[in-house]
């Protein structure tokens, strides 16, 4: 059912350069917005340099300010520009203050950075509460272990602010996996503020495959990197189990991703050239359809593979990483004690026979997520819907009344 709001706006804010998952996170929420409410407009203030080869739906559009990389010692610079990353950082947030100052959105939803990339949206958060506007800090299931996320907050000091600029805080996940603030300092009122959405089911592409170069073999296990810039590690133990089994029944449709380095991918790209049973890929926009062609799927972790995993349903096998932060790790495995998915954890070298195994196991006996039940897992997206239907402004359709428009 869609209702119809008074040219209602809905802005939301990712900080994030590298990685998929911010990205798509919020471009999910902002499609089923848009699907829901007919007269509302959604605005992505986004620094990911690849926003651009996503599609964006009618009343949906983005502002891309300029990119910042972090790199391994968990330092900053600037992507794209030859400027200091201070300069970096005052163009970001002119842009964010002009950009809330225009659109000015009844509703502003930030993702995972309470305070922004280096506090650049807090003025606009203050702002914004002055005005009225509704602010939300969404969060994913999982940050990170709470020593060195207490640790991290305390530093960019987040916790003096998360009370006066925030009315809600919105877990995308369910309780089960855990509270990803628990351990912190926060204060009695935001944690009645807080919401558990359940985890956010992206809708499938429709026009599979897409702009595949290549041929998958058939059947396939998708082997995903997610952005591909720490993912170098399973991939390699992947082409090793291929290499040194090449009789493995299964085939592998590789994805690298698209913020792995290219010299990486080239070497990667010539060793499953030698390969009959494996194809390979950098990126598509749609891998959800590629993934609901698979028969299972080996991937590192991230928050939206994970979703799309327990959307679609596929066995899968985790190989989470472990830095810069704990993430993926606690995902992986508390979704293994639940009995979702199977957790595989890398070291260094690891036996190409190990992988081998999974590869093997996936194949002749998949797991489905849903065999312990789904019930609340996937409502992320409905229950985002109904909560920001009661934070905006209401027009009344011919012959309906408010009441009648309302969500169950």
């Amino acid at each position: 059912m869609t209702v119809r709001l008074n040219h209602a706006r809905v802005l939301i804010y990712s900080h994030d350069t590298f990685g998929l998952g911010h990205l798509r996170r919020c471009r999910a929420i902002a499609h089923s917005l848009i699907d829901r409410y007919k007269g509302l407009s959604v605005l992505i203030i986004s620094g990911s340099p690849i926003i651009g080869s996503f599609d964006f739906r009618a009343r949906v559009d983005f502002v891309r300010v300029p990119g910042v990389i972090k790199l391994r010692n968990g330092d900053y610079i600037s992507l794209g520009l030859h400027i200091d990353l201070e300069d970096t950082l005052k163009i970001r947030t002119a842009i964010i203050q002009q950009t809330t100052e225009t659109f000015a959105p009844d509703v502003f939803l930030v993702d995972k950075e309470p305070l922004g990339f280096r506090g650049e949206v807090v003025s606009t958060l203050t702002t914004l509460r002055k005005k009225g506007c509704t602010t939300i800090l969404g969060l994913r299931d999982i940050m990170d272990e709470a020593v060195p996320l207490q640790r991290e907050w305390q530093k960019k000091g987040v916790f003096g602010h998360l009370e006066e600029l925030y009315d809600q805080i919105w877990v995308y996940g369910h309780k089960s996996m855990g509270d990803p603030l628990s351990g912190l300092t926060v204060k009695p009122q935001l944690r009645q503020n807080l919401l558990y959405t359940g985890y956010i089911k992206q809708p499938i592409s429709s026009n599979y495959p897409g702009p595949l170069q290549v041929t998958p073999p058939d059947p396939y296990i998708l082997v995903t990197a997610g952005g591909g810039a720490d993912g170098e590690h399973l991939i390699d133990w992947v082409l090793r189990a291929y290499e040194q089994y090449p009789d493995l029944p299964i085939g592998a449709l590789v994805v690298f991703g698209p913020f792995m380095a290219s010299q990486q991918q080239l070497a990667f790209q010539q060793r499953v050239d030698a390969l009959s049973q494996v194809a390979a890929i950098t990126f598509d926009s749609q891998l959800d359809s590629i993934m609901a062609k698979s028969v299972g799927v080996i991937a590192m972790g991230g928050y939206n593979t994970f979703c799309e995993i327990l959307a679609l349903d596929k066995p899968a096998v985790l190989v989470p990483r472990t830095e810069p932060r704990k993430e993926q790790w606690l995902r992986a495995s508390r979704a293994q004690k639940l009995g979702l998915c199977q957790m595989l954890e890398y070291q260094p070298m690891a036996p190409a026979a190990v992988m081998a195994d999974v590869l093997l196991h996936l194949s002749t006996h998949p797991q489905q997520p849903s065999a312990i039940g789904l019930d609340g897992f996937m409502s992320g997206l409905d229950t985002i819907c109904q909560r920001m239907e009661s934070l905006l402004p209401w027009s009344q359709p011919e012959n309906r009344t408010r009441n009648e428009g309302m969500l169950p």
